[in-house]
């Protein structure tokens, strides 16, 4: 409210999009203006996520946003930028493509600029993009950085962009929810599919979150778990799935920053990230979302598939506590090798199709994940794939 540049270093649950939405919105009820604000986000999940907040929050005051990301029809996003709403929220990549393609489109009216996830953002190699933003856009604007991390690329982004910003942090101490039950399972990883299928088995009737450490895993995972008769959902670019969770929803970890996804049972960490760190970001979420959410759950449980000691102890030493075994029958997993080496087969033939078809129409797609692969592969020659 005092007009300052802001860097907002908070965990993932604690509020920051309300504390970067009221301030815009109270502005904006006393310089009403179309084209007022624009907020980057690195998914189009968090984007779609962050205009029902606007929305909601604006409402008595009539507030528009519009979502402008990959994937959707650049048409219709045309369309609704001409209507200038007050807030455009957008992923870098395509907001860019408007700007260079869109006729008649500008923000050279914008007074308000938030950079959500800046850290995020900033990994997924949007920085050329973010560079080109920065340069069409008004430079007597406020200017809202917020991040779980200040990484060195954040702090260059901050000197870039940032006017002698206040710098905001809530506490940065690592700790869990204490509803939150947590487990470790030590396993031999020839067999990872067979235990994951065996937890699945033994916690029926509940939820899952399923945390992979890359698309193609996610889909594998995915494509495995369907051929087993469980209905599984990969959390990917080219799907808008929150309005649709099923009992089981895997997600690499980009899914662990922001999103409000209600009634999750049991998360699973079927990767570990390699930095404890990383690890405990994504705990603070993965229980149903938000911490009030799980005191309305009553209780919740974490379970993290581990091979590495080290990062265990890691991990233990972070948070503080010691985490327990969780009771395994090995005969049991055992008895389900044969069931699921049957469907990982069929699981590596489906992604072997979807990967021809997805390669047959690779220039006609635009979503923000197919951008970036081909900005890095620019130049390069393919290699010919192994029979």
């Amino acid at each position: 409210l005092a007009g300052r540049d802001i860097i907002g270093l908070a965990e993932t649950g604690s509020g920051k999009t309300g504390a970067f939405a009221l301030p815009i919105l109270q502005a904006l009820l006393e310089i009403p203006q179309r084209l007022f604000a624009l907020v980057l986000t690195p998914t189009r999940e968090l984007a779609f996520q962050i205009s029902e907040q606007f929305e909601a929050l604006g409402s008595s005051i009539g507030v528009q946003s519009t979502v402008i990301v990959g994937g959707i029809d650049t048409m219709s996003q045309s369309l609704a930028l001409a209507k200038k709403p007050h807030v455009i929220i957008a992923t870098p990549g395509r907001l860019v493509d408007h700007l260079e393609n869109t006729k008649g489109f500008n923000l050279r009216t914008l007074k308000f600029l938030v950079m959500d996830e800046a850290d995020r953002i900033l990994n997924m190699d949007f920085e050329t993009e973010v560079d080109k933003i920065l340069k069409v856009i008004p430079r007597d604007r406020k200017t809202f950085l917020f991040s779980a991390t200040m990484t060195k690329k954040v702090q260059k982004l901050q000197r870039a962009a940032l006017k002698n910003p206040v710098k905001c942090a809530v506490s940065s101490k690592y700790q869990t929810v204490e509803k939150l039950q947590q487990y470790y399972i030590f396993i031999p990883s020839k067999f990872k599919d067979s235990y994951l299928v065996y937890i699945l088995n033994e916690l029926a009737g509940n939820s899952f979150m399923i945390f992979c450490s890359t698309c193609n895993n996610t889909q594998r995972t995915a494509l495995l778990l369907r051929n087993l008769g469980f209905t599984a959902i990969p959390l990917h670019g080219q799907m808008m799935l929150l309005s649709r969770v099923r009992s089981i929803l895997l997600a690499t970890d980009v899914a662990s920053r922001g999103l409000d996804i209600p009634h999750v049972d049991v998360v699973i960490n079927f990767d570990i990230p390699t930095h404890s760190k990383v690890s405990l970001c994504v705990c603070q979420l993965r229980t149903s979302g938000r911490w009030e959410q799980i005191d309305k759950a009553d209780k919740a449980t974490e379970l993290s598939f581990l091979y590495d000691v080290e990062l265990f102890q890691r991990i233990e030493h972070l948070i503080g506590k010691k985490l327990p075994a969780f009771p395994m029958q090995e005969e049991e997993v055992m008895m389900l090798t044969e069931r699921v080496a049957e469907a990982q087969r069929f699981a590596r033939m489906e992604l072997r199709e979807q990967g021809e078809k997805k390669r047959s129409r690779n220039d006609d797609d635009d979503t923000e994940e197919a951008i970036g692969v081909r900005n890095k592969v620019a130049g390069g020659k393919k290699k010919k794939r192994k029979a």
